[in-house]
């Protein structure tokens, strides 16, 4: 009994819903902001704008200036693989609502990735950070989210 009212009272384990912070949903954490984070800094300081003229220095670290567009097959691969961690029933993702959820918001950005990509594809896809480096690589990114999604579908109950 003592066990019981101890674990009510912590805001971080909810004894019918199991524990909310995991080493495994926090790995997965860790892994969605990394690749977030490896995405923008590529995008942000490495990058060199094709559209200036004459062509600048990639900025450092080297090394990514010189994966170029692998940089976002590292870092969405990063998101994917942290999404499909969280899928565990041990995370609070993978379990009861938080399945729903995720499968739907997954399935949701995947569908709006490929709806923003055919929509602007014509004029304006230089103008939409990101979109214009991947080009058609815009569809895997969207299959891939959907993908995710289907991951936590498995998981539905």
């Amino acid at each position: 009994m003592r066990s019981l009212s101890r674990s009510k009272s912590s805001g971080f384990l909810d004894p019918q819903r199991g524990p909310m912070l995991t080493p495994r949903f926090i790995a997965a954490l860790v892994l969605v902001v990394l690749g977030v984070a490896w995405i923008a800094y590529y995008y942000l300081a490495v990058r060199v704008d094709p559209t200036v003229f004459p062509e600048p220095k990639p900025g450092q670290p080297g090394f990514m200036a010189d994966l170029k567009n692998w940089n976002y097959a590292i870092g969405l691969g990063a998101v994917m693989v942290g999404l499909f961690v969280a899928a565990h029933p041990s995370t609070p993702l993978g379990r009861n609502r938080g399945v729903v959820i995720t499968m739907l918001s997954c399935f949701l950005i995947g569908l709006i990735w490929i709806c923003t990509y055919y929509v602007f594809t014509g004029t304006h896809l230089d103008k939409i950070p990101v979109f214009n480096d991947l080009g058609q690589y815009n569809l895997m990114v969207g299959i891939a989210f959907m993908a995710v999604g289907f991951s936590y579908a498995t998981r539905w109950e």
